[in-house]
């Protein structure tokens, strides 16, 4: 929570000389003390931080750090993404780091070095601040069913969600490129929610799922007595579909022999139910999707080349999981906040190492592969972070195959690279140049050529 646009910050401290410097030295902050367990919980309650400093030799108990390391773990319990940074005494490097696996943000040790504990505040803050712009963005674009679901800022995503805004409107046949697990129906669906067809239905079919023999009858629909069991007339997909958009999933394992049927009804935008005679004429939008090379499904004659230029009027290929950089962390927060919810357990982050992992693994499953390991790493883990060991990823699997194109690789590197720097240094341009080891212009060139905007820092440049 923020006061007049200054984040608060809860001092968990009860040296009164302490609690007075904290105040003087934090002035871009709303500071708030508190100097036990109990005041601290209830201003967690009150203002919800999003920063707190915990010392963690509290009373009635100040010589050991169990006292603090309870108000640790109460605090995570009752506001997960807030940012703990616990004090310790110079002596206690073993607790900091019993801290840091219970969930704490980072450690300061005493005597208190002000000017790095403010270092540390501030990236801790600027970090929470992310992480609730990330959730405020996720939470409208889904009630707003715009782009709903589809998470990222790399810049392959980027351009992706660039074309889909482009080509949304328009009534054009649209096919959706990806390896299986890439979230081809999410951008189904963002392209019905931004087209002037929202108000009428999306329907979709996987060709794929569906046996050959039943699929015509799916799309189409039949008429009563066309065929033992049909007791009934019953409308098909494309009729369901009237006005809005039919999501035509897996396209590429659709049967030849029907693959004609759709052919005609694309060309001529009329159809006959399954044992009918009456040509129906229907609007709607037509959206392929496939994880085929359908190139190559032409050459061996399963698909039919005509078809291919009537469904692909404009393509949008959506890149792998393991080229989207720092998508990939991104999605497992997401996917961790979606399940802790669920599972209503106190898991609030990643170690470092899991971080590692998470980043240097291939996923050769994509976005579906990464949403079902954090499902079961948030049901498997028995502390506040998730470990490598939750994770259950062979190590060897994570080195990355070599990739092709070493100009785009080299980009996403330098993209990653410069971000990480930015957020830790809190948009400071200066020092991030000098962690970079390259100079401010070289810095500015780089940020403006791979799309980084730079934010601003309450700290000089």
């Amino acid at each position: 929570m923020t006061i007049h646009n200054q984040p608060i910050l809860l001092v968990v401290e009860d040296d009164e000389g302490l609690q007075s410097q904290f105040r003087w030295s934090f002035e871009g902050y709303k500071v708030v003390i508190a100097s036990d367990r109990i005041s601290a919980l209830e201003a967690v309650d009150q203002h919800q931080p999003p920063v707190v400093t915990l010392d963690l030799g509290l009373p009635p108990d100040p010589a050991n750090a169990s006292e603090g390391l309870a108000a640790l773990n109460e605090i995570l319990k009752r506001a997960p993404f807030t940012k703990v940074v616990v004090v310790t005494g110079n002596d206690d490097h073993s607790v900091a780091l019993k801290a840091i696996a219970d969930g704490a943000y980072d450690f300061c040790q005493k005597p208190i070095d002000i000017d790095t504990l403010k270092l540390i505040v501030d990236r801790a803050a600027h970090l929470a601040a992310l992480e609730q712009e990330n959730r405020d963005l996720r939470k409208t674009k889904n009630q707003d069913g715009a782009l709903g679901g589809i998470i990222g800022t790399s810049p392959q995503l980027t351009k992706v969600l660039h074309m889909i805004e482009k080509v949304a409107d328009s009534d054009t046949s649209i096919l959706i490129l990806g390896e299986s697990g890439t979230g081809k129906e999410l951008v189904a669906q963002s392209l019905h929610q931004l087209s002037q067809r929202n108000d009428k239905p999306l329907t979709a079919i996987n060709c794929a799922a569906i046996p050959g023999e039943l699929l015509e009858s799916e799309l189409f629909g039949y008429e009563k007595g066309a065929f033992t069991g049909a007791t009934k007339t019953k409308l098909g997909k494309i009729e369901k579909a009237a006005g809005g958009t039919l999501f035509l999933d897996e396209i590429g394992d659709m049967p030849i022999s029907l693959q004609a049927k759709i052919l005609r009804f694309l060309e001529e935008r009329v159809f006959e139910r399954v044992g009918g005679h009456e040509e129906i004429a229907i609007d709607v939008r037509i959206i392929c999707a496939t994880h085929q090379n359908l190139q190559n499904l032409i050459t061996e004659k399963s698909f039919r080349e005509d078809l291919y230029y009537r469904i692909a009027e404009i393509e949008i290929l959506i890149p792998p999981l393991r080229e989207r950089g720092g998508d990939i962390n991104l999605l497992a927060r997401a996917f961790l906040d979606q399940f802790t919810a669920q599972q209503d357990t106190q898991v609030n982050g990643f170690t470092p190492e899991s971080v590692q992992i998470l980043d240097n693994y291939s996923w050769p499953g994509n976005i579906r592969e990464l949403k079902n390991t954090i499902k079961r790493a948030v049901i498997m883990c028995e502390g506040n972070q998730i470990t490598p060991d939750d994770l259950n990823i062979d190590p060897v699997s994570t080195a990355r195959q070599p990739a092709e194109d070493l100009k785009r690789v080299r980009a996403q590197a330098e993209h990653h690279a410069i971000t990480n720097a930015l957020i830790a240094t809190n948009y400071n341009i200066a020092t991030t140049a000098k962690t970079l080891g390259v100079s401010r212009p070289t810095l500015y060139t780089l940020m403006e050529k791979l799309g980084i905007k730079r934010k601003r820092s309450s700290a000089p440049s």
